[in-house]
């Protein structure tokens, strides 16, 4: 219960991460209320990728719906007659949620548990000495990003309000066109009628088709200048959801990467994917946003052409917005459990693979499969370099094949390869003193998903960090220490070599 206890202190930016970890799949006031029975349960003991565990997790589910209904039937009084209601429901629904998946549920509040600690850690840290100062710039940066993206969302705000306004007033120009188009059938038809008569109502059709002509071509220059008005705000747009990309994929997630990497030797858990997984989400709310934006623009161009630069502009939008949303999705397709970097042939092996934006883009809707080979050294560095797209294998892994699935408890797409095994390894020819045991690797997960109704297609691939394959026992402390050596002292080329992800827009 003292974890809970710290998570309610937590103010600001915490406070609302804290919080936005419960929902329907699991609702606060179970937490609040079962805090103590929730805390003192071994749910790390549960092995999440073994579905002979489902047993021990069926169990701790039917504790923790007994545990609330008792504590529904302890509430009396008026006060506790609504308290008594809505903690019976939370029994049913979990209960409904969860039996036929009880090990999401274990994932659900180990998640929930994990987050809490981390987040208070970091609260108490920053009210510390040296760690503290590096709290605040740590707590500086994330206040930055989010003011970006608060700036980022009043400006979609207002571009869309800025289109709804250009596409009302595009319909009332058709209407009057299509007025126009009226008094000129009305003047031509005069010409049927005698003389006296036309001459007596022409003149006044005459006029009004002077005036609207004229309120015509004046509003064709207004429509065309909110048009450009429009793009440029769009462009405005599109450079700062550039710059907060940039941030996030470039610095914020190569950081992570790099931790994940120093983790390999014994450094300090890397910690903060969730967060990066909610940035991410949000980059792509917004990139989404846009893109529609601009294709109802397109849509108002074709629908009334008006001379000026406007078709060029909007292909140049749509290729930036493409090329932005490309980058999201490539850079967020990441190994969330590595390998073992010291792989033995015939021996069973795991990893994870994680689309952070999968959630928001709806991509499994369609869930995607991913795909495992284990490639060399220079194969890679060709991948990375786009000399190959071809992703030819140098050895044999079964079971390398996984279907992505969607964890609505914790918004998480992701590929658990479980029973991966390196059958066998082709090496290349060495020279001199080289040993087996220099000879680096990487497992190469590849797939293929659409976005938004197949409007976009991405073929993507991402990078283990290098792994060393050995035969036998004898030969890990060797392989260890190539590793070790690379995971600490990578040049730039080896950690591109880790971090790049490739693309291919079908």
């Amino acid at each position: 219960m003292a974890m809970w206890i710290q998570a309610q202190q937590l103010q600001g930016d915490a406070l609302h991460q804290m919080q936005a970890l419960y929902g329907q799949h699991f609702p606060i006031e179970v937490r609040h209320y079962l805090a103590q029975w929730i805390e003192n349960q071994l749910w790390d003991s549960v092995e999440l990728e073994n579905p002979g565990e489902e047993v021990k997790a069926k169990r701790l589910l039917d504790s923790l719906v007994a545990e609330l209904q008792k504590k529904a039937q302890l509430q009396g009084g008026e006060d506790g007659f609504l308290l008594k209601i809505k903690l019976g429901h939370y029994a049913n629904q979990l209960k409904s949620t969860y039996d036929r998946c009880p090990l999401e549920l274990v994932r659900c509040i180990r998640h929930i548990l994990q987050s809490e600690k981390r987040l208070v850690q970091d609260a108490t840290n920053a009210s510390s000495g040296a760690e503290g100062q590096s709290m605040d710039t740590l707590s500086q940066r994330h206040q930055q990003i989010n003011q970006a993206f608060e700036e980022l969302r009043l400006a979609t705000q207002e571009t869309e309000n800025e289109l709804r306004k250009l596409q009302h007033s595009q319909e009332y120009f058709i209407i009057q066109y299509q007025e126009n188009l009226r008094i000129q059938a009305q003047i031509s038809s005069l010409a049927s009628l005698p003389a006296a008569e036309r001459t007596q109502r022409e003149p006044a059709l005459q006029s009004k088709r002077a005036t609207v002509e004229s309120w015509l071509t004046r509003e064709a220059s207004t429509l065309q200048k909110y048009r450009l008005d429009l793009s440029e705000q769009h462009q405005k747009t599109l450079t700062l959801l550039r710059k907060q990309q940039t941030l996030i994929l470039d610095e914020e997630l190569i950081q992570w990467k790099r931790r994940q990497q120093l983790a390999g030797n014994g450094g300090p858990h890397e910690g903060g994917l969730d967060v990066l997984q909610s940035w991410c989400e949000k980059l792509a709310d917004l990139i989404w946003q846009n893109r529609q934006q601009i294709r109802r623009c397109e849509h108002l161009t074709q629908q009334l052409p008006l001379p000026g630069p406007m078709e060029e502009l909007l292909i140049k939008l749509n290729a930036d917005i493409t090329d932005i949303i490309s980058a999201l999705v490539t850079s967020t397709f990441i190994i969330e459990k590595q390998p073992p970097q010291v792989l033995k042939t015939q021996t069973k092996f795991a990893a994870t693979v994680r689309l952070l934006v999968g959630g928001k883009l709806n991509v499994h809707m369609n869930p995607p499969q991913v795909k495992a080979v284990i490639v060399s050294e220079q194969q890679a560095k060709a991948l990375l370099k786009n000399e190959s797209t071809h992703s030819e294998s140098s050895g044999e892994i079964l079971n390398n094949n996984c279907v992505m699935e969607y964890h609505q408890a914790t918004g998480t797409l992701s590929a658990h390869f479980r029973n991966m095994s390196l059958k066998r390894i082709k090496r290349s020819d060495r020279r001199g003193a080289e040993s087996v045991t220099e000879e680096k690797f990487t497992v190469l997960f590849e797939s293929q998903f659409s976005v938004g109704g197949n409007e976009l297609v991405f073929h993507v691939k991402t990078l283990s960090l290098p792994v060393v394959v050995i035969v036998h026992g004898s030969q890990d402390n060797n392989a260890t220490a190539t590793v070790l050596w690379d995971n600490a002292f990578a040049e730039p080329v080896s950690m591109n070599f880790i971090f790049i992800n490739l693309i291919t827009i079908i």
